[in-house]
């Protein structure tokens, strides 16, 4: 199985009539509490008429760019203030924006949020021409910009979704200079992927990076996508194969199992294909299922069931769950030689490792039924320390609990993060003045310095 980017068909809602508007609704919001429903229907009516003849800079309609982003957020299972501010997304691009008046029209939660992601969304990647080590420290500093800027974990999600929305319009418009569709996937590639990956949210992740292939290297990824289909029937039949022995036997051993095929994305293939230097058949993952189980222990009964039924490949296993990865990814992955003498990778995971694993950090934002329905989970506090540990860029860490301490006193509040007006970032300590940061620059800055502007506004230099 094969996950093929999903590119929308070029049909607007901006143009659509009230019945379209209500099947959005009916579509997007089904999962949310009545009043929660109307709440997203009043933002619906709202952007309807902020959206007006307002366009995107890259030229999709702004309705559009925002329910579908809306629609992705709601995939994600967020709550419904977060789906509320992905359709007001364009709020602050609309002419006589005034944010106190958002507030008190839609809350000032749901205001903060838009106002956020409208600040995270100004911040842009180093242009391609830049030097590789310059190119690459400035992508690591914007990645820490963006999370370190922001006080809502919500305001990154929506912004991972507008991204990806916005992907979709560029590949599936004949219209996008080539440019600006490869401007816009090698800042993906660099900044909002990595970022995906780091929260854990793969959904996001596979598709933008999938979608970026696509913008990137059209030809590469079709050839890949061909190869695959060739050969789909083949594939699905030896799938079905596997599922049905794997089942069989878990059940003959005792363990509680769902088996079930796994999506391949084309993006991972071509990088492995062009890392290993290996055709597309001698990948052990062309070929992989998943088994999910309820407990830790059966992951491992559920290994020793596979590796009796197939020879293991040596230096192909990996026990994420006794160390997860710094995303907190947790899995057995495994790859062995199954029937026909063909690989297989085969992922054994718990059910609630599986929802982690597919939704990161906003599985912590998921809409909860009940009398809390719509609330944060009790733990959110937890969450939140725990996404500031993944939030540091590097995968090896010595002392666990030194690290974290470190990473804390240097992110987020030792260290602040200036943008230039060429959209370069500047770290520098907490309480550095204006002059600290022309020093920054260049020397020659600094000893020329007469005045500063922080956002436009004239301060003291120190």
């Amino acid at each position: 199985m094969v996950a093929i980017v999903h590119v929308p068909s070029p049909g607007s809602l901006a143009a659509a009539d009230a019945k379209a508007f209500a099947a959005w609704i009916d579509h997007v919001a089904a999962a949310y509490a009545p009043a929660e429903r109307a709440a997203i229907g009043k933002a619906l009516d709202s952007a309807r008429v902020r959206y007006t003849g307002l366009r995107t800079a890259d030229g999709e309609p702004w309705l559009d760019r925002a329910l579908g982003t809306a629609g992705i957020v709601a995939a994600l299972k967020l709550d419904a203030d977060s789906v509320r501010a992905a359709i007001l997304l364009g709020a602050p691009f609309a002419p006589g924006f005034d944010a106190a008046a958002l507030a008190e029209s839609v809350g000032a939660e749901v205001a903060q949020i838009v106002v956020g992601a409208a600040r995270m969304g100004a911040i842009r990647a180093a242009p391609g021409s830049a030097a590789r080590e310059d190119h690459d420290l400035q992508a690591e500093n914007l990645r820490k910009m963006l999370l370190a800027m922001v006080e809502d974990i919500r305001v990154v999600l929506i912004n991972l979704a507008e991204r990806t929305q916005a992907l979709r319009f560029l590949v599936g418009s004949d219209d996008t200079p080539a440019d600006a569709r490869a401007q816009a996937a090698r800042e993906t590639l660099d900044l909002f992927a990595p970022l995906a990956n780091r929260l854990g949210v793969w959904q996001l992740k596979w598709e933008l990076e999938d979608l970026s292939l696509r913008a990137l290297e059209p030809e590469a990824y079709q050839r890949i996508a061909g190869l695959l289909d060739e050969r789909r029937l083949d594939r699905q039949h030896y799938i079905e194969n596997v599922q049905a022995t794997l089942k069989r036997e878990l059940a003959a051993a005792g363990v509680k199992a769902e088996v079930s095929g796994r999506a391949k994305h084309i993006y991972s293939i071509w990088n492995k294909m062009r890392r290993k230097q290996r055709g597309i058949e001698s990948l052990y993952d062309i070929r992989a299922v998943r088994i999910l189980v309820d407990e830790v222990k059966d992951c491992y009964a559920a290994l020793g069931v596979v590796h009796n039924l197939w020879s293991p490949v040596p230096r192909e296993f990996d026990d994420y769950i006794a160390k997860p990865k710094a995303n907190n990814y947790r899995s057995l992955h495994t790859a062995v030689i199954g029937p026909e003498d063909k690989p297989l990778e085969v992922q054994i995971r718990t059910f609630d490792m599986h929802r982690q694993s597919e939704h990161g950090v906003a599985a912590h934002w998921r809409y909860k039924e009940g009398a809390h329905a719509g609330r944060r989970d009790p733990g959110y506090e937890e969450k939140i320390a725990w996404l500031r540990q993944v939030l540091d860029w590097k995968d090896a860490v010595a002392d666990a609990g030194e690290w974290l301490q470190q990473f804390k006193s240097s992110l987020f509040t030792d260290t602040i993060y200036v943008l230039t007006p060429q959209g370069k970032v500047v770290d520098l300590p907490r309480g550095a003045t204006p002059v600290d940061f022309a020093y920054a620059v260049h020397t020659s800055l600094g000893h020329r310095c007469r005045g500063a502007k922080v956002d436009g506004v004239m301060v003291p230099l120190n």
